[in-house]
């Protein structure tokens, strides 16, 4: 992309940010918004068929399409007759679905023996007003891009201040520890928040621009930062300026908090699953008491240990499920049966389970198909693998969610092929490269010699162990990590953050044994052989 391209869209946000922060929504809009939303969830996939994939002819379902030998009126008909969730597991089982991989633009689809070239953008929404682009989480190889609309954050606004009333959080002093740009997480938490009126008090990022390696696009990131916060100060919103807090310094954060409870008596921290859990390491290592105060997040699994290390001071947590194509997946359920109970907004995603193989391996695990129902989304996703899998239960909670018809619970939420850790989230393809190319070259063996398996330590912080056959003969261990996050840094952008936070946290260690590698001589899925429900998996 252009830096001439950058700039004019830099230009086009920051002219719409303008109208963005003078509207905020109140608890009743919200109400009213989700409400209507459900109730035209139907007609809302069948505009987003019509318009976005048969009214667009270099849509890449419509090849799919023909091959089931379904038109649009077909489609109507099923909507009709059998409902949104059962037309989109007919259609699944017609073929009509697109893999992780070739959503990425990274492999063709392949149906019937025919061939479809595809490339990520794709799949972009050819109705959607570009303000800004940002770049996914789970980038691997050639950078993908995915637009970011100011009016899709409007659309995922009532899902969060639906959230912090059902937690009873609105009005609490709330802090984020997230990224800066071209890392879009910080921001994007900062404006949904921004919507409904609730500002940050404090952002504070554990990356800087001085940790990741010098780009043009780096460069711009800085100015564009501080144009939005200017632009937001000048119109009364006072959002915090980002103070650099590096993943060692985590007590910051907790202090923070400490000093908040004492005179607001609350505090809400909006953060990655393993920055919330360092936060309440450093409270418990320093004596300081968490009651009151709530971290929010995602970005990894929260697992039993790490749920269980906030708790123990004090602290509540609450799940969130994310990913920047489609945005807000779900939040934690008030009432959860466990620390990833999350309920599913059904509203702006229609969400089914296959049958998918895990590649490399002979388990079969229940994959997300999503498919994408509010027109602002920046992709359109129909029956899109997001490579991840989990339960999905239908139960009455007695959560205020649960009021507005959100009655599907996804627990349980595991990926089959990326690897996580610090918030950070890979997939398995760049390590692949990594593993089975740059390592060999330089420290010698083969592509079955190295393996990254993502762990829990002792203290439930995520690790990833680099395993390394011990007949490869390599004097000093430290740098064949060094060389693996040199060769991440200069992947793209995500690659080279998750690389930065690595660093940090020293999230990858070296053993000396044989890699756990599959029959099929790939990289094995992650957790996979003690995964919950992945051996049990109903007929489609």
């Amino acid at each position: 992309m252009s830096f001439l391209a950058d700039m004019k869209r830099y230009g086009r946000f920051a002219w719409g940010l303008r109208s963005f922060l003078r509207h905020t929504i109140s608890l009743e809009e919200a109400q009213a918004t989700v409400r209507r939303r459900m109730a035209e969830r139907e007609s809302n996939f069948l505009r987003l068929v019509e318009h976005g994939i048969f009214g667009y002819r270099r849509s890449p379902y419509l090849p799919l399409l023909k091959l089931a030998r379904c038109e649009l009126g077909d489609v109507r008909s099923m909507v009709r007759t059998k409902g949104l969730e059962e037309t989109l597991r007919a259609l699944r089982r017609a073929g009509v679905y697109v893999s992780f991989e070739e959503f990425k633009g990274r492999e063709p689809m392949v149906r019937d023996g025919q061939v479809i070239h595809v490339q990520a953008g794709d799949f972009d929404n050819p109705h959607l007003g570009q303000y800004y682009q940002a770049e996914s989480g789970g980038t691997t190889g050639a950078m993908t891009r995915v637009a970011i609309d100011l009016d899709h954050l409007v659309d995922h606004s009532p899902h969060m201040l639906l959230t912090e009333n059902a937690h009873g959080l609105i009005g609490v002093p709330t802090a984020i520890w997230h990224g800066v740009p071209p890392d879009s997480t910080g921001l994007q938490c900062l404006l949904l928040c921004v919507r409904f009126g609730h500002v940050s008090k404090r952002w504070f990022t554990p990356v800087t621009s001085r940790d990741l390696r010098r780009s043009l696009r780096h460069c711009l990131a800085t100015p564009y930062l501080f144009s939005i916060i200017s632009i937001g100060r000048l119109l009364g919103v006072p959002m915090p300026w980002p103070e650099p807090v590096s993943l060692d310094q985590a007590a910051t954060v907790a202090r923070w908090a400490v000093e908040t409870i004492k005179t607001h008596g609350a505090c809400l921290i909006r953060t990655h699953v393993s920055k919330a859990l360092r936060v309440c390491i450093a409270a418990r290592d320093q004596g300081l008491d968490l009651t009151g105060a709530t971290f929010l997040g995602g970005g990894e699994p929260p697992t039993a240990a790490k749920v269980q290390g906030m708790i123990q001071v004090g602290a509540r947590w609450i799940p969130m499920y994310w990913f920047t194509e489609a945005g807000c997946v779900g939040q934690g359920c008030a009432r959860p049966a466990d620390g990833n109970d999350i309920h599913l907004f059904k509203d702006g995603l229609a969400l089914t389970q296959y049958p998918r193989k895990v590649p490399g391996s002979e388990i079969t695990v229940l994959a997300f198909n999503f498919t994408t129902l509010l027109p602002s989304t920046p992709k359109l996703l129909l029956n899109v693998e997001s490579d991840d899998y989990g339960v999905i239960e239908t139960r009455s909670c007695g959560c205020p969610l649960e009021a507005y018809g959100f009655t599907d619970h996804l627990r349980h939420i595991r990926s089959f092929r990326k690897l996580t850790g610090e918030g950070a989230t890979l997939v398995g393809s760049t390590m692949i490269h990594i593993l089975e190319e740059v390592l060999p070259a330089r420290f010698g063996g083969g592509p079955l010699d190295y393996q990254l398996l993502e762990e829990e330590d002792e203290q439930g912080l995520t690790r990833l162990s680099l395993l390394i056959s011990p007949k490869i003969q390599i004097a000093d261990e430290t740098a064949v990590v060094a060389a693996l996050l040199d060769a991440l840094g200069q992947t793209d952008g995500t690659a080279d953050s998750a690389r930065a936070l690595w660093k940090q946290a020293r999230t990858i260690r070296v053993e000396r044994m044989e890699p756990i590698w599959t029959g099929r001589g790939k990289l094995m899925p992650l957790h996979l052989a003690k995964a919950p429900h992945s051996a049990s998996v109903p007929k489609p």
